[in-house]
């Protein structure tokens, strides 16, 4: 069943609706039922604005750019809207977002498909709600490499460690050109603020690190030598395939159906504003912490370009992508699930 087909609360509010109410051709002697009527109207309708939203506890980053969303929909009250109230929850990092989670604190966390895929694997049954599709990309300072080839020999900065979706991704498209970028290159692991002083300082010679911080780079002359999202394409994988989402429990979300519909409607709604509302991005600016100008314009893109569509994930397209992954993350990447488990996608038709 298809839960983001639900109608959300904010659609649902019927004859009172600002511009549905049926109007009363009022007369002489016609106020006093006028007035009885208009009360009757907003005994009605008040209910259906101010009753007790559902509410969902989100676990994430505490400078995470998934905030400018979450704080989008707060400001605009699309959660309350569509019959949710939205309690974010700040973590120190993603182990201690994913320990709330698992331990019930939270009702959802952002988080990659990948792991959602190994937890079903594993037995628990968590789903995926897509949330962006920004990834990162191999960058350089301008003029330095033009292909994947010319890094032989070089140092890589890589931040999220050995087993990043990006980089395997990267490996795998390097391979297909007789190119061994894990073998061929030495490479360096950390925190993305590490790794962009590293590079800045020339201790490495290209990037690999997450699109908000390849925004940082870029708006201080860094450029792509290869993206992400163009390597998985000549692979012959989608690129639109939404890596990063909202994760819930199966069970919350069968016995709360339609606080996550107004969960998509609301997210919906907040992409809609960000992608075509320049002020609703000034707005942003103190949690975006731009260095200048040029950094809040390559991040407010980057965040727009990563926008995915509604259509749902493709069942194929997403199993040949994690086939990739599995044969070059092993078990310390998917644990036992060594082809896509069913049910990842929650409403995408993936069994």
């Amino acid at each position: 069943m298809n839960f983001s087909t639900f109608p959300a609360p904010a659609l649902r509010r019927g004859l009172f609706e600002r511009g549905n109410r049926p109007r009363h051709k009022a007369g002489a002697g016609d106020i006093c039922r006028r007035t009885a009527l208009s009360l009757f109207a907003a005994s009605i309708a008040t209910p259906v604005f101010s009753a007790d939203p559902t509410p969902l506890r989100i676990a994430t980053l505490k400078f995470g750019t998934v905030n400018w969303e979450l704080d989008t929909i707060r400001h605009h009250r699309f959660d309350r809207e569509n019959g949710i109230a939205l309690d974010t929850l700040g973590m120190a990092g993603s182990a201690a977002a994913k320990i709330a989670f698992e331990g019930g604190a939270a009702d959802a966390l952002v988080a990659d498909w990948i792991w959602v895929a190994r937890q079903r694997g594993a037995g628990k049954d968590f789903v995926f709600i897509p949330y962006s599709r920004s990834v990162g990309s191999l960058i350089a300072k301008e003029g330095r490499f033009e292909r994947i080839e010319d890094l032989r020999g070089k140092t890589l900065g890589i931040a999220g460690g050995p087993l990043d979706k990006g980089w395997l991704i990267l490996r795998a498209y390097a391979q297909s050109r007789g190119f061994d970028l894990k073998g061929e290159t030495r490479q360096v692991f950390g925190a993305p603020p590490l790794i962009a002083q590293q590079a800045m300082g020339g201790g490495v010679d290209a990037v690999l690190t997450y699109w908000h911080w390849e925004a940082k780079m870029t708006a201080k002359g860094f450029v792509p030598v290869v993206g992400v999202a163009e390597a998985a394409e000549a692979l012959g994988l989608s690129p639109d395939i939404p890596l990063l989402g909202y994760v819930l429990r199966g069970e919350y979300a069968r016995e709360n159906s339609e606080a996550v519909a107004g969960l998509i409607a609301a997210s919906r709604a907040a992409k809609a504003r960000l992608a075509s509302d320049d002020e609703a991005w000034e707005r942003l600016r103190p949690l975006m912490k731009a260095a200048d100008e040029a950094e809040f314009e390559a991040l407010r893109a980057g965040f727009r370009a990563g926008i995915p569509g509604e259509e749902p994930i493709d069942k194929a397209d997403a199993a040949k992508l994690y086939a990739v992954m599995a044969e070059l993350g092993g078990e310390a990447l998917v644990g036992e699930a060594k082809t896509l488990p069913g049910g990842v996608f929650f409403g995408a038709g993936v069994e």
